[in-house]
């Protein structure tokens, strides 16, 4: 692989940032509300793309084409949505510690629509298929879940564009640890376990759902509680960064794992 295309995602991230720091620009010299609608789409929608670039990459190393690699991009992240938003409200009054792992449990589960719909009845069966579509349909649900958000945030600031930008660059910063790092490491552990497109759900798919599930409770629920726990200024933030990063080792290590079966596979082949 060359070192442009090791560093495409690089690319990406830097060009796109330009272009929606040149749309917020404009925006503040024009007052075009026109424009508001691509501040909102460029900033959510900027890291995950970029996130989903970096290893579709390595595409040479799985069987997932770029429109496979879209779709469930778009499905996971608008049906996704449009699944938790349907289930959220009937089993959750409220955002609670407790009810924090019920959001875990229902946007898991929702975010695989995005798998589901493309890995069926195909020979998507390896690590590294389920990480490229797992962050895929994760990535997607964070982006339009982001979107929403923004504009929920913009309507309550009364049209407030610097509470607007925040939210979407914190967001965004933060999408890469979140939804698509959970999201790869269920995927990748449901499509070893497939043969062919048929999904088997045995244990270590459990194990692999729970832990998830745990991590996404927890990204939810500990700045309800933790700043009661730990009564200081960063307690929150150090809490998220600890999360993020027991998110990431985990995916190294399922990257690892995938890397070794494929070496293993191409010896057998």
């Amino acid at each position: 692989m060359t070192q442009t295309k090791r560093r495409y995602w690089l690319r990406v991230l830097f060009v796109g940032f330009i272009v929606y720091a040149a749309t917020i620009l404009a925006f503040m010299l024009t007052g075009n509300i026109n424009l508001f609608p691509s501040i909102v789409l460029i900033g959510n929608f900027l890291v995950p793309v970029a996130f989903v670039t970096f290893f579709y990459e390595k595409r040479e190393w799985f069987s997932v084409n770029m429109s496979a690699t879209a779709m469930c991009f778009f499905f996971g992240g608008a049906l996704g949505t449009i699944a938790a938003s349907l289930l959220e409200p009937v089993f959750i009054s409220e955002l609670t510690f407790t009810t924090a792992f019920a959001v875990g449990i229902i946007e898991e589960f929702t975010k695989l629509i995005g798998v589901f719909l493309i890995a069926r009845h195909r020979r998507y069966n390896s690590m590294l298929d389920g990480i490229i579509l797992g962050s895929a349909a994760g990535m997607g649900f964070a982006a339009f879940e982001s979107t929403g958000y923004a504009f929920s945030t913009f309507l309550q600031s009364g049209g407030s564009l610097t509470h607007t930008v925040f939210i979407t660059l914190l967001r965004g910063i933060t999408s890469p640890v979140g939804h698509g790092t959970w999201t790869a490491i269920l995927s990748s552990v449901l499509l070893r376990e497939s043969v062919q497109g048929k999904f088997f759900i045995n244990g270590k798919v459990i194990k692999s759902y729970i832990t998830v599930v745990v991590l996404h409770g927890l990204w939810d629920g500990l700045p309800l509680v933790i700043r009661y726990l730990f009564p200081w200024t960063y307690s929150v933030i150090t809490g998220q960064i600890l999360l993020g990063l027991t998110g990431l080792y985990i995916l190294y290590n399922r990257w690892r794992e995938s890397k070794l079966e494929f070496s293993e596979k191409r010896l057998d082949s």
